[in-house]
């Protein structure tokens, strides 16, 4: 096996600040959450609440998960991934429509 096979990518690690910043806006995010539940939006309300997850869960990907020092290719696979799930669960919604 050749030098090139076991190389890492290169990058500079994250700090600490990175991850407490993820953690404080995920604890911020989740009292948000808390709150919305409370109120009453109305047919919006899980318009609201996917809302709010999709925003955590970009953080957890972006930031701890680290894809935010990844290659080009691994971006697009991750978003050709999500529009797959999305697919899949706007086609599932659709059943309900038709009951």
């Amino acid at each position: 096996m050749s030098d090139h096979e076991h190389e890492e990518h290169a990058h500079e690690p994250a700090g600490y600040g990175i991850y407490f910043l993820t953690w404080f806006s995920l604890l911020v995010l989740t009292a948000i959450t808390v709150t919305a539940a409370g109120m009453h939006f109305g047919s919006l309300s899980v318009v609201v609440a996917l809302f709010i997850a999709l925003v955590k869960a970009s953080i957890v990907l972006w930031l701890f998960m680290h894809l935010k020092y990844e290659d080009t290719l691994f971006h697009r696979l991750v978003w050709i991934m999500i529009l797959a799930m999305v697919i899949f669960i706007g086609m599932t919604f659709t059943d309900t429509l038709f009951r």
